[in-house]
């Protein structure tokens, strides 16, 4: 089976977000007054192969911790979906 995959990178609560700050400050100049509590993250898309979803979803958890992000200051959420 193949599965597609987003890893959803963000910083977590509590942490200094300053491309979010810089991105909020800028808004109400552009007319977005309404616009609060900005963070700022990254996404990474890919497919993987593997013989059923909770497989593939361990080889992902264990891609994340061990080279996608920094455990100690972010967190990230996976969204898998099997291709046809």
């Amino acid at each position: 089976m193949r599965f597609s995959v987003l890893v959803e990178i963000s910083l977590r609560a509590g942490i200094a977000d300053p491309q979010g700050a810089t991105i909020e400050r800028a808004l109400p100049a552009l007319g977005f007054d309404a616009i609060h509590g900005v963070r700022a993250g990254k996404a990474i898309r890919f497919t993987i192969d593997a013989d059923a979803e909770r497989t593939a979803r361990a080889h992902v958890d264990d891609l994340c911790r061990r080279f996608l992000t920094n455990p100690v200051i972010e967190d990230a959420s996976v969204t898998l979906q099997e291709l046809a």
